[in-house]
């Protein structure tokens, strides 16, 4: 249960300019969320009584004719999170502290993704952070799952990676774990950490796109992380930019990840290459090494998600598009398709969005996970 003593939606915005960009002064903190500094000092006043927040050392920070100041900050070690990020052979946990950080992680294999064996393995993965950290209060427990998310209910409705319809995950693991838990998109739950801790703390809008196993994409505008009406948004992998032959693994045809997942990409160049055991490192160093196949296959997917970044950037118009996932190992190989087509497409001044590439391991899916649980505390929803 959230213990956070946020009554108003002063205090929310309050705490959650502290976290994002603390230590800061209470004459900041009045003008980036435009309350007096007496509202400040009133939604201020709780969270310091419940150590959620800390007073510093008195510094210069922002001073005002060399008046001093004691800035405010997220008192780190307050409480705790676990986030977890779910593949189809894998898990992936990683326990956080209440600024972000990575305090512990462990990984576990999945034998089989059966919903019975996937919570097990998952409570395996919280035990042994638990242990790892002796005595660390965990106030819940976030899990990025790839597909259709229903997070306010914590229902995975359709995981075509996972093979899950319509699994009641949230309800199963809280019975398991007794402690509160999220269910988010994977792609979601990243974007949330950006929104949080990374370049959605100034940003206006951004998008971050993941090409993997398959393509994925998060939205950030106006302030908000698009969830959509249905729990669902920014599935640019399934728009029908694809030849029309090509099955995807959501059962549709001509989606954009069946020409640029990176599964996609490894399949086509094993089938060219009669390299049935073909690994995507190996795939890539094919296409360095000038394989026409593999490059091919590579330049094919640069022009789809050329498209996709296009109609996405058209549609929504973020400042930045982030590109990410393990696909991007290879990003050289196809970036100049992808500016290309995109350049081609993108209506305008959207041709001025910025791309960028950004790495990400799964310690991070798995902390983007966590961090859906320090926004919830933030607004004092988590239950």
């Amino acid at each position: 249960m959230n213990e956070l003593p946020v009554l108003s939606p002063a205090a929310v915005s309050v705490f959650t300019r502290i976290l994002t960009h603390g230590p800061i002064a209470r004459v900041s903190l009045a003008q980036a969320t435009g309350l007096s500094q007496a509202a400040v000092t009133k939604a201020v006043a709780p969270l310091i009584n419940t150590g959620y927040v800390e007073e510093q050392p008195v510094s210069q920070l922002n001073l005002r004719a060399g008046r001093p100041v004691s800035p405010l900050a997220v008192a780190r070690e307050r409480t705790h999170t676990i986030g977890i990020k779910m593949t189809f052979n894998r898990v992936f946990g990683v326990l956080v502290n209440l600024g972000g950080e990575i305090l512990a992680r462990t990984e576990l294999d999945l034998v089989t993704s059966d919903e019975d064996a996937a919570v097990a393995i998952i409570s395996q993965v919280v035990e042994s952070l638990k242990d790892q950290r002796p005595g660390a209060a965990i106030a819940g427990v976030g899990v990025a799952v790839s597909g259709d998310i229903d997070s306010r209910r914590g229902v995975v409705r359709d995981s075509p990676l996972m093979g899950w319809r319509n699994v009641a995950l949230r309800e199963r693991l809280m019975a398991c774990l007794d402690v509160s838990v999220i269910v988010e998109n994977d792609v979601r739950a990243l974007t949330i950490a950006e929104q949080v801790f990374g370049i959605g703390c100034d940003a206006q809008s951004f998008a971050v796109v993941t090409i993997g196993t398959g393509i994925g994409c998060g939205l950030f505008v106006n302030g908000q992380v698009i969830e959509g009406a249905q729990g669902v948004s920014g599935e640019i992998g399934h728009l029908p930019l694809a030849p029309g032959n090509l099955v995807c693994t959501c059962g549709r045809r001509g989606c954009v990840e069946t020409v640029a997942s990176s599964a996609a990409i490894l399949a086509r160049i094993r089938s060219g290459t009669g390299r049935p055991n073909l690994t995507l490192d190996e795939a890539v160093d094919l296409a360095h090494n000038g394989s026409v196949i593999a490059r091919d296959a590579f330049f094919e997917a640069g022009g789809v998600i050329g498209a996709a970044l296009a109609a996405l950037v058209n549609l929504v118009g973020p400042q930045l598009v982030i590109i990410a996932g393990d696909g991007v190992s290879g990003y050289d190989l196809y970036e100049e398709r992808i500016r290309e087509v995109f350049t081609e497409h993108a209506f305008g001044a959207a041709v001025e969005c910025e791309i960028v590439v950004r790495s990400h391991a799964f310690d991070d899916w798995a902390r983007g996970a966590a961090v859906t649980v320090i926004r919830a505390i933030t607004r004092g929803n988590l239950n």
